[in-house]
């Protein structure tokens, strides 16, 4: 079978993460997909073999991307600290950049992610784990207090792609003038996370610094106290004493 001609998997791949992000996995149409990338069906399947094959490397590419960026971030020699308030602004702005993710990202949360396999769920797992890392180090350091390095990552993300994914909505908010947002910018709301954060995270005076320990998942069981024995009962009745 002759080869098929050259074009770029990337163009296919950012009219894919159109597709995906406003019609879902099971809306999405490798036919819609071929049209708008200009290229024939024979050419995507090529490629990424299936809608599938498509919809995971598009997943795997976005989580790649993001997770370098925060490992760049995580090698420098800046505080903890000061590597959180970075990663915040960073992970904006890759949301903003990839305007299709928020929407792909929380579809995917609402489904469980069924269409996420091992190799992508890995690609996944170096975001939160880069994240981790930074925590992690803080806390050695004792410039952030004893947290699960993952309950910052999640703490820190899921607002950004809450915020991200809700412009729409907050936009009918304004126009409407129901609710006062049009002042809440995604400048200001990064800027108030990082604060928010800051002072959710790092140490107070005189609030003691204690080792992380991994919360147990189930309580000890206590023996039952010790009681002494019961003296047998004896089936003869007692003699009454009369008073003299």
């Amino acid at each position: 079978m002759p080869r098929p001609a050259t074009v770029s998997p990337d163009r296919i791949l950012a009219i894919g993460a159109l597709e995906f992000a406003s019609r879902g996995y099971a809306g999405a149409r490798v036919d819609r997909i071929a049209r708008r990338a200009r290229v024939n069906k024979a050419m995507l399947y090529y490629h990424f073999g299936s809608k599938q094959g498509l919809y995971r490397a598009l997943l795997r590419q976005v989580f790649s991307k993001a997770a370098g960026r925060l490992q760049v971030i995580a090698a420098g020699d800046a505080p903890a600290e000061e590597k959180l308030h970075a990663v915040i602004a960073g992970m904006a702005a890759f949301v903003g950049e990839h305007a299709f993710f928020p929407a792909i990202m929380l579809r995917e949360v609402s489904e469980g992610g069924a269409h996420l396999d091992r190799e992508t769920l890995a690609a996944l797992a170096s975001v939160p784990r880069a994240v981790g890392a930074i925590v992690q180090q803080g806390i050695d350091k004792r410039s952030l207090r004893p947290l699960h390095p993952l309950a910052a990552y999640f703490t820190m993300f899921a607002p950004i792609v809450m915020f991200m994914a809700g412009a729409p909505i907050r936009r009918e908010l304004a126009a409407s003038k129901l609710v006062s947002i049009a002042a809440l910018t995604p400048d200001l709301f990064i800027r108030e996370l990082q604060e928010s954060m800051r002072r959710a995270l790092t140490t107070a005076p005189g609030i003691p610094r204690t080792a992380f320990r991994t919360p147990r998942l189930a309580p000890r069981a206590h023996p039952a106290p010790r009681t002494s024995p019961r003296a047998p009962r004896t089936s003869h009745p007692q003699p009454r004493t009369r008073k003299p």
